[in-house]
């Protein structure tokens, strides 16, 4: 496996997760990283990223505001700290690898269940 994300579980509105991707993909620091989302019914849809060196975050407005990808490349770990979740943050989450401008590489997936 060479993403595995955890960290998702159930939680209330208002309330707050830290998904954490491990990867064994070498090197590390060589693949901008990514997180993507797909809500029951729904299509998936784009989270967030971070490039190879971490020095800025790509998202949308809406998701940056509550949103928070980060990595750490001595740890081969991509993070997303997501505050003030939503019922409609529910969703399987999913981390994701590049090396060029194909999203190629995708983890298992992480579950997160918001109650409201």
């Amino acid at each position: 496996v060479q993403l595995q994300a955890s960290g998702g579980g159930l939680v209330q509105a208002g309330g707050s997760l830290r998904l954490s991707c491990a990867a064994s993909l070498d090197p590390f620091k060589n693949y901008v990283m990514g997180w993507f989302r797909r809500a029951p019914g729904k299509e998936r849809e784009f989270v967030a990223a971070i490039p190879e060196n971490g020095d800025e975050i790509w998202g949308t407005r809406a998701m940056k505001a509550r949103f928070t990808i980060s990595r750490d490349n001595a740890k081969n770990t991509a993070y997303l700290q997501m505050n003030t979740l939503k019922p409609e943050d529910t969703a399987i989450y999913y981390c994701a690898a590049r090396r060029n401008l194909v999203w190629n590489i995708w983890g298992q997936g992480t579950q997160v269940t918001v109650s409201s």
